[in-house]
């Protein structure tokens, strides 16, 4: 693809953001334009993905609401049918003769942020703001897989020997996704791995070779099930859900820290309750714990459990607990590193070169790049660079275009370095 090429399908898929398993559009819009590539394999939804390791899956209700709304936007239906039921995301692959299997993992999803409509906002006074209310690109993800599309056309227009496959991954901003596609089978054979992001607070023209300081993480959801009463009349005959809620969210952050390294916990979502003179009979907290390593978070999740059900008893409710999103630690290869970084210092577009940087958030590439180490390969985080007015995950995001031209080159680069090199 041309750079303009790229452009144009990077506002296509900003227009049309979507969550978690409900990248219908995305996928069908990515699917659509990588069957017009010589490819020898391209596997859809289902084929990418381990049943049973899907996480945070929506209802029926809500997936079949996101499907219409991608039919009525133009996806294809023969392609729509085979994502139905969420199984989204896809895997492209490039044989090009003997040689290693290398792999670039991308992610697809976009975030619950209304989009902003300032006329200093370049997709809206541009014309390509989210058509989707309430949601948006506000991560990069639309750039990330649009980059991998443009790394399949470079290393397909190269001597590369060996293949290539391009992972676009749905779920990550739920932690849901990364684990279903790394048990999937298809990173079985993988010898090389490398994920990317855009932005990471580092501008335009900076590369970084490889990421490190991934916090494990874990996001959970206990919801308290108390027994309603009239609140001025009968209040000693209620069993109140919301006291049960307001206790544990207090010991939550009360949980003690580990001397082995950073810990965090965040009731991030909380909701109960239907009316000021009834004792609540149901409430629930959304929340998440993350540690340094993952056997860190594991001492948080441990911990987070037992303050949620001791709450539950003392105010004499019941609480069920469920694992929403899930992804461990991991760290960056250095070989890797070392060959990203050469590739980006021998191009002229790029200004500087960072060797390693630590993320200081989560995410899903991790189990994929864990998967891969496992089987006794090599994987690497990079970061390219882009100036983003706003930070991640806020309603004025965006990203400077020309940087995927410049991470199309770096990593379509890193991919023929490293097959032929073999670290």
């Amino acid at each position: 693809m041309t750079s303009s090429d790229l452009v144009e399908l990077r506002r296509d898929l900003h227009r049309h953001p979507e969550p978690a398993w409900r990248e219908f559009y995305t996928t069908a819009r990515l699917v659509d334009e990588l069957e017009t590539r010589d490819l020898d394999a391209l596997y859809v939804g289902p084929e990418v993905l381990s049943e049973e390791d899907r996480m945070a899956v929506p209802g029926e209700e809500e997936l079949e609401t996101w499907f219409d709304r991608a039919r009525e936007a133009g996806a294809r239906e023969d392609i729509l049918d085979r994502l139905r039921g969420g199984y989204t995301g896809a895997v492209a692959v490039l044989e090009r003769g003997e040689g290693p299997t290398v792999a670039l993992r991308v992610d697809i999803d976009g975030l619950p942020i209304t989009e902003s409509d300032g006329d200093d906002h370049v997709p809206f006074s541009g014309g390509f703001h989210s058509e989707n209310e309430g949601y948006m690109h506000a991560c990069g993800h639309d750039a990330h897989a649009t980059i991998g599309v443009g790394v399949l056309d470079a290393v397909a227009e190269s001597d590369f020997a060996g293949t290539l496959k391009v992972f676009f991954q749905p779920g990550e901003e739920q932690i849901a996704g990364g684990k279903a596609m790394a048990k999937s089978g298809h990173l079985d054979d993988v010898d090389y791995l490398l994920a990317v992001h855009v932005g990471l607070d580092h501008p335009s023209g900076e590369i970084v070779a490889g990421v490190n300081g991934f916090l494990a993480v874990s996001h959970f959801e206990a919801t308290f099930t108390g027994a309603p009463a009239h609140a001025g009349a009968k209040p000693e005959e209620g069993d109140n859900a919301v006291q049960a809620m307001a206790t544990a969210i207090q010991n939550l952050y009360g949980i003690p820290r580990h001397a082995d390294g950073a810990t965090r916990v965040n009731a991030g979502v909380v909701e109960g309750g239907t009316a000021s003179n009834i004792i609540p009979e149901e409430a629930s907290i959304g929340g998440e714990v993350r540690g340094e390593t993952t056997e860190l978070m594991q001492y948080m999740e441990e911990k987070g459990r037992r303050v949620v059900r001791s709450a539950a008893e003392m105010h004499g409710c019941e609480v069920d607990v469920s694992t929403e999103g899930k992804a461990p630690s991991a760290r960056s290869d250095e070989e890797l590193v070392s060959i990203v970084s050469a590739v980006a210092r021998a191009n002229g577009g790029v200004e500087s070169v960072i060797e390693t940087d630590a993320l200081g958030g989560s995410e899903d590439a991790t189990y994929l790049m864990q998967e891969v180490q496992d089987n006794g390969g090599l994987a690497a985080y990079v970061g390219v660079g882009t100036d983003h007015p706003g930070g991640h995950h806020t309603r004025t995001f965006d990203v400077d275009e020309e940087s995927i031209g410049l991470g199309v080159e770096v990593l379509a680069g890193a991919v023929l370095d490293i097959a032929s090199s073999r670290p």
